[in-house]
């Protein structure tokens, strides 16, 4: 999440400065007659977006930037105020400039204001707490729509399932997905990545990958709030909305495992806990996770997050192999005695914004009539942190099948704002915690 909240007052002339593209995710597909729908040529694209947070208006500025004859249309929250600052945001970064078009009515507001807003757009951005997105996903792909989503794809299993079906519709229809899992789009990742393919470290063996920091924002308790909205508004600690910070944030560095190493684990077990973030307003969730990965190779990943202040903060990936090992960080490659084989020999501050090459593509092959599909490897990477936390919450060795076929649902299907939320507090306001060794799946 580092930068992903994009600071969008910043001018449009620095933003572009850092805009180009770069290999990432693009499947070439030749264009049969039933894909021919979804080539746009130079039309003018119609976009949405579900969700108006920050990283919901940087998406639309990234969208709208990527492209030169794109508008927006729509906007669609739970929040008529989110909605309200996101739009005044976006509007003060072009600065006049003709790229939006959202009428007062288009202006959505409620659980079921998504469905409006897609059907008004050829392409969706879907920015919500990820809880909700496998609906929203499946609603878009289902009305035949390009869509940008950001990670991770679910909260639990069965949001899992519905989110791998519809990427094989997704496929079938020829839509365009991008998930925000903007590492792959990152030369410096895309470059390491090959030399991992050329053999330059041997056969991954073992890995560790890190989000240790200080935490993220709190949205405390307001007077006269029902619970539902407290919980919407403070979305963060609350699994059903969220799904821990390991699935959260830490869900990039799991995916960069799974990307380099070249498949998913078949195995998790792992421990956690609230040691230091353990407050009224800090939900459910844990401030710490270790999870030991194990995948049919033979490979043995550790993946360590914390939400700690005053602690070794680290957001990185290191993998050993059976010739050398990389530390992506600092970007080389060493040999099995610690020599420097290779040296990543760019400066990260010229490089081209991951955030931004992810819509760059996206809408390149929107009008090239290509065919991206990061969504199978989103709902898999998102499933591997699913997994992780099942094995921290319950203190149990849980295999990957295990957490693919659970009934674990945390969100409700059909939500207004009577509906009682999944968890609720006791009387003291605190709401109940997972314990190892006790909490069953």
């Amino acid at each position: 999440m580092k930068n992903k909240n994009l600071k969008i007052k910043k001018s449009r002339r620095s933003f572009l400065k850092k805009t180009s593209t770069i290999a990432g995710g693009l499947i070439a597909a030749p264009l049969s007659l039933e894909g021919m729908a979804n080539v746009y040529g130079n039309k003018k694209l119609k976009l949405s977006v579900i969700g108006c947070g920050g990283r919901g208006s940087g998406a639309v500025v990234q969208a709208l930037t990527a492209d030169e004859n794109v508008e927006l249309v729509a906007m669609a929250d739970a929040f008529k105020d989110r909605i309200d600052s996101s739009l005044k945001a976006i509007q003060e970064h072009f600065d006049g400039e003709k790229k939006i078009s959202v009428k007062e009515k288009n202006k959505l507001v409620g659980f079921d204001a998504y469905k409006k807003a897609i059907d008004l757009s050829d392409v969706v951005i879907l920015t919500t707490p990820p809880g909700f997105r496998p609906y929203h996903f499946e609603y878009a792909i289902k009305n035949e729509k390009h869509v940008f989503m950001e990670k991770p794809l679910a909260t639990d299993p069965v949001g899992i399932r519905k989110v791998l079906e519809m990427a094989k519709i997704a496929k079938q229809k020829k839509l365009n997905v991008v998930v925000g899992l903007q590492r792959h789009y990152e030369k410096k990742y895309i470059n390491l990545y090959k030399k991992i393919l050329q053999g330059d470290i041997g056969k991954i063996r073992a890995g560790q990958v890190y989000w240790n920091d200080g935490g993220v924002w709190v949205n405390k308790r307001k007077p006269n709030q029902s619970e539902l909205e407290y919980q919407m508004r403070n979305w963060y600690y609350f699994n059903w909305l969220c799904g821990d910070h390991i699935l959260e944030q830490h869900i990039h560095n799991i995916d960069v495992a799974n990307w380099f190493i070249g498949e998913y684990p078949i195995s998790a077990q792992g421990m956690g806990g609230r040691e230091v973030r353990n407050g009224i307003d800090h939900g459910e969730i844990f401030d710490h996770h270790f999870v030991e990965y194990t995948y049919k190779s033979g490979a043995v990943v550790s993946s360590q997050c914390r939400h700690q202040k005053g602690c070794m903060k680290r957001v990185d990936e290191a993998f050993q192999g059976t010739k050398g090992s990389v530390e992506i960080g600092k970007g080389i490659i060493t040999d099995l005695d610690g020599n420097i084989k290779y040296k990543y020999p760019y400066s990260l501050e010229n490089e081209p914004n991951p955030y931004q090459v992810e819509h760059d593509k996206l809408f390149a092959s929107i009008r090239n009539g290509g065919v991206i599909s990061d969504t199978e490897n989103g709902a898999k990477s998102t499933l591997t942190a699913i997994l992780g936390r099942m094995a921290t919450y319950s203190g149990k060795k849980l295999t990957m099948e295990d957490a693919l076929n659970s009934n674990l649902k945390l969100v409700p299907e059909e939500m207004t704002w009577n509906t009682t939320p999944p968890t609720l507090p006791d009387k003291k306001g605190r709401y109940k915690i997972p314990i190892p060794g006790k909490t069953k799946f």
